[in-house]
């Protein structure tokens, strides 16, 4: 109730400052008796005005400056109208040009109210730093957070992995890595498991995982664990070691399952036989 008692008297005295501004402009056109009064009592009104209207005063820095200049336009305005009615040639086309200009300004500062509008742009300004302050401290909590729920057990490449890949917006968002083998020097095989239990690994761009490790595209393979559901993945970056080579008559006088293991070291990682079939090649296929 207070506030909107002091809201309705700052309400009314800009009413009274106008009207009596634009008395005061419209006896300037006709004597120069008031330029000199007219001047001070305006200078002095945006004084007082800024004194007495703290929240202008101790407004966020980025809009005082702003909001002090649109409380003073209408005071500087009548300033310089009175300077320009004393200046201004004698004669009835230029008293109607100043008496329009005149009426511009009266209309427009009881229509725009800059004390108002003033006051309004600190309050605005204040909210806005009231959100950026509240959405900094969201950020903090939920780095927070993040930290209070990490695995005091976490091993080095599995932090590297959440802080790099699986944050939001990441490569690989909501996945862990859970296994990592380093198969040569130049080539590492990783196990991606899915953050949620039940739901499948999200698919890993290899453009961009290509781009972050700066790893040519066809080093990088992404597949199946064998044995294993959707919900983990095998990751393997850099060339694949090629398989020691076994004497020429392993080669020739192995087993099928020998064979097979041959092939799949190489083609089909992870694969097993699990049963064999002879067929008779038939002629024409020969």
């Amino acid at each position: 109730m207070l506030a909107g008692a002091h809201a309705r008297a700052r309400a009314k005295a800009g009413r009274v400052a106008t009207a009596a501004g634009a008395a005061v402009l419209a006896g300037g056109l006709f004597t120069d008796f008031l330029t000199g009064p007219g001047i001070a009592a305006a200078v002095t009104t945006a004084g007082l005005g800024l004194a007495t209207n703290i929240k202008i005063l101790k407004g966020p820095s980025s809009a005082k400056a702003t909001a002090i200049a649109v409380y003073a336009a209408p005071h500087t305005g009548n300033v310089l109208l009175l300077v320009g009615e004393r200046l201004a040639p004698d004669g009835g086309l230029s008293l109607l040009v100043q008496a329009g200009i005149v009426a511009v300004w009266t209309g427009a500062t009881w229509s725009v109210r800059p004390g108002r509008l003033a006051r309004e742009l600190v309050d605005e300004a204040v909210l806005q730093e009231i959100a950026a302050a509240a959405k900094e401290a969201e950020k903090e909590e939920v780095a927070e957070a993040t930290l209070d729920r990490a695995d005091p057990d976490e091993s080095a490449a599995a932090r590297w992995w959440r802080e790099e890949f699986a944050g939001e917006g990441g490569i690989a968002p909501d996945t862990v890595l859970l296994e990592h083998q380093r198969v040569s020097e130049e080539c590492v095989a990783l196990i991606i498991g899915a953050a949620q239990r039940g739901t499948p690994v999200t698919d890993i761009p290899k453009t961009r995982l290509s781009a972050h490790l700066d790893v040519p595209e066809e080093l990088i393979e992404t597949g199946p664990v064998p044995g294993r559901g959707a919900g983990v993945r095998l990751l393997v970056i850099g060339p694949r070691p090629a398989p020691p080579e076994a004497p020429e008559a392993e080669k020739t006088a192995g087993s099928d399952e020998e064979v097979w293991k041959e092939i799949a070291a190489t083609a089909m990682p992870g694969v097993e036989l699990v049963e064999a079939n002879t067929y008779e090649i038939r002629k024409e296929l020969t």
